[in-house]
């Protein structure tokens, strides 16, 4: 007797493992570079420039055409569409340099070989002359030149600003610096492509956006998109760096595979990774803010300036959010932010998780900390004398109202559970009596919007058919790069029919299709692909009861999918019956599903709208202990409670706030992206670059979903976005260092400490602190 599968109650709003965690963990999950190579493969390798800013003069490619190996060269004379891979299709992006260099990195050629290593080694013979010409490399050389800009910028304002400092019994004025971050996914960019009859090609992409890649090819290639199949069964990590980022990689392959006729590969080095593509921006913020005695503030002006790179890429939305962010979860009566998106001779800077909030929400914070020191109190409390309130003082810079606003009791729980004060209080007895070792600890807020910016790309689709046994084939635009998408919509699809997961096999995401899908990115890839599966689901449920309706002769009102089937008046009908008796009777099993994210809109010529659907709130404190002597510093606790609304599936949510927040935490006290003064980047390998290692995660690591939330706006299941929000909660291990630093200047002088807080940061600060309290 054939054992039958247990079939759960519940299938949305409870934790499952994710649907690949046993194959992650015994290496049977298949990546690009693990997929079996179509015979005579030819493999790609990327000629770069050594220039951060140069004419090209001469190009000798002799030798490496006759190098052993090579089959041919690609030149920006071989592209028969267009040379460019410039997202939003600025053309200011091209797949070859041509006449002049932009950055140290930027391919001039690409090189195809019988191997990869036939190819890499090629590529390293080729002859370029250079003239060279004045770079510009980071922010103060870029403001120092005029300031060119990659993208219109944006100002968000609300109130009278000036008539707010003027008013404001004290006012301070700062500057702070904050670092970029590499994305070190640990797959890298990859792209295989096969070429098919016509002009048709097909190629798998390790990108987060198959249907921008699929737009750059056929526009490189000079054919329709329909020419164009792009295959993401999933990624080794993304974090915003494969939404744009791959285009260029895809389009180098598919380009060579049309040429030759064969299928090519192409995989940079981890170092050639580091040199071509974009980071996440490093920004100035320049302040001034006028507040009360109490702390509150009465007005806030600010510049956001960042290093775009030498092209537009997604920095525009990218210092859009910033702005948006620059609030964090506080209300200020007048409020003035203005972008400064800056072109510079290095890798064009793209989007990463957080995609700018995080360096608004930074700069927010250290506005918040100054204040705190010039009146002598914790920061926690200017925090909660400034935040946003219920029914009142709830308007954004942007001009949005916030109407889910739970920041007041995720922090008050927050404080209590964590027990907050006692520990701070012990601390500060601490500071007073240990001469080398300092501590410091900080709570501090997230209140992160969730949607697109730009209100289009707030769409998605999906297509499900069933199958004659009651089996389930989902297809949806997002695409897994490890963070559960695909677990999660299959969830919502087995609660939408009350089936097990089992029944449900979720394919790899192809523009074949789901057409014109959006990025998985801005945190939506459950919110928008699992509502687009839901109507599906809705259309082939309303089928199905109607053919039971006739079928067994009760009103479609007293038919119910129950699990394992359905409930037909006093008669329950397994699944797979159903469906069978459905398929005799003519009736379609296959749906495609289209979801569009209601409410929001957003003008940016005006700066206001609702550019987000919902915000996801979080809080966290962290401990930390600094040495003064050598600067080097460690977490030694965090406690963190977040917002997720009701959870799809908590084990994948857990997973994502621990993961964020470590990630937040390496940007903002390892990850340092170093150039010399040639352009060059000299932090391009896990020997010069550090990530978190697994010994950097908090011995101590508390972490609670608030299981009292639920999105008030009709989410699917009523949960909330996860991908974002949890990396800005380690902006506290910064606010918690700045208190360590700050206390040998005895909390008199705020730390201003600036990103990331390495060790040698850290140690320079705490002597200029102690320079500074000498009279």
């Amino acid at each position: 007797m054939n054992k039958q599968p247990v079939i759960p109650t519940a299938f949305m709003n409870v934790a499952m493992p994710h649907d690949s965690a046993a194959k992650h963990v015994s290496g049977r999950a298949e990546y690009i570079d693990d997929m079996v190579e179509p015979e005579g493969t030819l493999h790609a390798y990327l000629g770069l420039s050594q220039r951060a800013h140069a004419e090209i003069v001469a190009i000798d490619l002799a030798a490496v055409r006759q190098a052993p190996g090579v089959v041919g060269v690609l030149t920006a004379e071989d592209i028969p569409g267009e040379n460019d891979v410039s997202s939003p299709h600025k053309h200011d992006e091209p797949v070859f340099a041509t006449g002049r260099v932009l950055y140290v990195g930027q391919p001039v050629f690409a090189v195809i070989g019988t191997t990869r290593a036939a190819a890499r080694r090629a590529a390293r013979l080729a002859k370029i002359e250079y003239r060279d010409l004045p770079a510009l490399l980071d922010i103060d050389a870029a403001r120092s030149a005029g300031g060119r800009l990659v993208t219109e910028p944006l100002t968000l304002e609300r109130g009278d600003v000036a008539g707010g400092l003027a008013r404001a019994p004290r006012r301070l004025k700062g500057t702070m610096r904050i670092g970029g971050q590499e994305h070190f996914y640990l797959e890298g960019q990859v792209a295989l492509a096969v070429p098919g009859e016509d002009e048709d090609v097909v190629v798998h992409s390790s990108t987060q956006h198959p249907s921008e890649v699929q737009l750059m090819i056929a526009h490189v290639l000079g054919v329709s998109y329909h020419a164009v199949t792009v295959n993401v069964r999933r990624m080794g990590g993304g974090f915003g760096g494969k939404e744009t980022q791959a285009n260029l990689f895809a389009a180098v392959a598919a380009l060579a595979a049309r040429r030759f006729r064969r299928a090519v590969k192409i995989r940079p080095d981890r170092d050639d990774d580091f040199l071509i593509t974009g980071k996440r921006h490093d920004f100035c913020v320049d302040y001034e803010v006028g507040y009360h005695d109490d702390g509150r503030i009465e007005a806030v002006d600010a510049v956001y300036a960042a290093r775009s790179g030498f092209s537009a890429d997604l920095t525009g939305p990218v210092t859009d959010r910033a702005l948006f962010h620059a609030d964090n979860a506080y209300f200020f009566p007048a409020v003035r932010v203005r972008s400064e998106p800056l072109f510079t001779n290095t890798q064009s800077n793209t989007a990463f998780r957080g995609f700018g909030g995080p360096q608004g929400m930074v700069g927010c914070e250290r506005w918040i900390e100054d204040i705190a020191y010039a009146l002598g109190k914790d920061p926690l409390d200017i925090r909660k004398a400034n935040f946003y309130g219920i029914g009142e003082r709830n308007v954004t810079p942007y001009h949005q109202t916030v109407e889910d606003n739970v920041i007041h009791r995720i922090v008050e729980e927050l404080e209590a559970s964590s027990d907050y004060q006692a520990r701070r209080r012990a601390i500060v007895a601490f500071n007073r009596t240990s001469p080398v070792l300092r501590k410091g600890i900080a709570l501090t807020p997230v209140k992160f919007g969730i949607s697109f910016t730009a209100t289009l790309f707030n769409q998605a689709g999906a297509l499900v058919h069933v199958y004659r046994d009651g089996s389930i084939h989902l297809s949806h635009g997002g695409t897994e790069m490890g963070q559960g998408v695909n677990i999660k919509v299959a969830q919502v699809l087995a609660d939408a029919f009350q089936v097990g997961l089992e029944r449900i096999k979720i394919m790899a995401a192809t523009t074949g299709k789901v057409p014109n899908t959006s990025a998985t990115a801005a945190s939506s890839g459950s919110d928008l692909n699992g509502a687009a599966a839901a109507d599906a689901a809705r259309q082939i449920k309303e089928r199905l009861v109607a053919h039971a309706a006739g079928l067994y002769g009760v009103p479609a009102g007293d038919i119910a999918f129950e699990p394992g089937g359905v409930r037909c008046g006093q008669r329950f009908v397994p699944f797979a019956e159903l469906v069978e008796s459905a398929y005799a009777a003519r009736v379609q099993l296959s749906a495609a599903g289209f979801y569009k994210t209601p409410k929001i809109h957003w003008d940016r010529s005006t700066g206001r709208g609702r550019p987000f659907y919902y915000f996801a709130y979080g809080a966290a404190v962290s401990e930390v202990t600094i040495d003064t002597l050598t600067g080097e510093h460690h977490t030694d606790r965090v406690d963190i409670l977040h917002d997720v609304g009701r959870s799809l599936n908590p084990a994948i949510d857990m997973g994502q706030v621990e993961g964020g927040f470590v990630q937040g935490m390496g940007w903002l006290t390892t990850e340092e992206l170093v150039w010399d003064g040639k352009g060059q980047l000299r932090t391009h390998a896990p020997s010069t670059y550090k990530i978190p290692l697994a010994s950097d995660a908090p011995p101590v690591f508390n972490v609670r979903l608030a299981d009292w939330s639920v999105n008030k706006e009709t989410n699917v299941g009523r949960s909330k976005a996860v991908g974002e929000p949890p990396f800005m909660l380690a902006i506290s291990v910064l606010e918690a260092l700045g208190m360590a630093v700050a206390s040998v200047a005895d909390y008199r002088i705020a730390p201003r400490l600036d990103a990331p807080a390495t060790p040698e940061r850290v140690l320079m600060r705490v002597e200029e602190l102690r320079r500074e309290q000498q009279p």
